[in-house]
Parts: C-alpha cells; sequence; structure tokens
C-alpha cells in the first residue's frame, strides 16, 4: 500500500509536528488500519488473480459466504447489476467449478447460487494468504508488542459487537463448512 502511495503521489498520513507522538485520534487510527487492509487485500488477491479468479469473482463468493445461498435476482440485487450481467458472471463461474446452481426440492422452480469445490478453495486460499501474511507481519513484533497488539485488538472487537449490538448477529455461511 505505501508503494501504491508514493506511486500516485500520495504520502502516508503522519501526526502533525505539534501532534504528542501517540497521537491515537480517530483519524490516524482509521488511516493506519486502511493501510494494512488494503495490504492483505492485495497479498491475498494476487495469487487468486494468478490462479485465474477475478476479483468480480471473489465478491460473488465472499457475498455468498456472508450472505448463504441465494437466489439470481437476490444476488443481482447484491451486485447492483442487471440480471443478465449477474447470470452472464455466474455462468463463467459455473464454468470453472466456483459455483453451484442448486434445485431447491421443495420448489423445483426456484434455484439457489452455492460456492462450488473450486470457490470453497478459492475463498480458504484467500483467508490462508491473509493469515500467512499476518502471522509474518507478527513476527516482527517483540515479545513485549504482541500483548499490547492483542489488548487493542480484544478492545476493537469490544468496541465492534457494541456497534453492531442492536442489529441481529450474522454468520458466514461457509466459512468453516468442509466441502
Amino acid at each position: 500500500m505505501l508503494h501504491l502511495m508514493r506511486s500516485i503521489g500520495q504520502q502516508p498520513t503522519s501526526p502533525a509536528p505539534d501532534a504528542p507522538s501517540g497521537d491515537a485520534s480517530v483519524e490516524t487510527i482509521l488511516t493506519e488500519v486502511s493501510s494494512w487492509i488494503g495490504e492483505l487485500r492485495c497479498a491475498s488477491m494476487g495469487r487468486l488473480v494468478q490462479g485465474h479468479v477475478s476479483l468480480s469473482h471473489m465478491h460473488v463468493l465472499w457475498l455468498l459466504q456472508h450472505h448463504g445461498s441465494m437466489t439470481m435476482s437476490r444476488l443481482a440485487d447484491l451486485l447492483d447489476v442487471s440480471l443478465s450481467n449477474a447470470t452472464g458472471i455466474i455462468d463463467r463461474m459455473e464454468e470453472k467449478g466456483l459455483i453451484e446452481r442448486v434445485r431447491v426440492p421443495d420448489d423445483r422452480r426456484l434455484v439457489l447460487v452455492r460456492p462450488g469445490d473450486a470457490g470453497m478453495q478459492a475463498l480458504m486460499q484467500s483467508e490462508t494468504t491473509k493469515r500467512e501474511r499476518l502471522r509474518a507481519v507478527l513476527g516482527h513484533l517483540t515479545a513485549a508488542e504482541r500483548p499490547v497488539v492483542l489488548t487493542a485488538l480484544r478492545s476493537l472487537r469490544r468496541a465492534l459487537s457494541a456497534e453492531v449490538e442492536s442489529e441481529p448477529p450474522h454468520k458466514h455461511h461457509f466459512a468453516d463448512a468442509t466441502h
């Protein structure tokens, strides 16, 4: 990300000269988090693109992972594309084994889209790559820094839980599935 920011003429944001070195403003935290999320995203997608899984295909897979199996019309709505465009995307994904179309036994007219074996593998590869990168990053921390980072991350998790407390919990439907 730092390379990208430099290549497009941006510099990473740093505290103002008169700001304390421990500046923890919301904007400073957002800048830091955005930077490392971008690095992880690039790392996880690089291998997938080499394996001929496009970003749009991963987007569909992430939607299915998050929301579970769904109809083509629902998927088109979430992608904000026409039904015919969504059908084209799903047709190409089905050819690669990334998704499967399945008929609902109780209503054979209803067809659901869900990740196929290759789609599950792509999702797992994306997560594995991110974990490997994070493991390497955490390896650069000292033994004294790790508990501080863990405490901060647990604080962020509590804050996130408080933010979404009023919403029903969501489940990543396929994240732990074995296919």
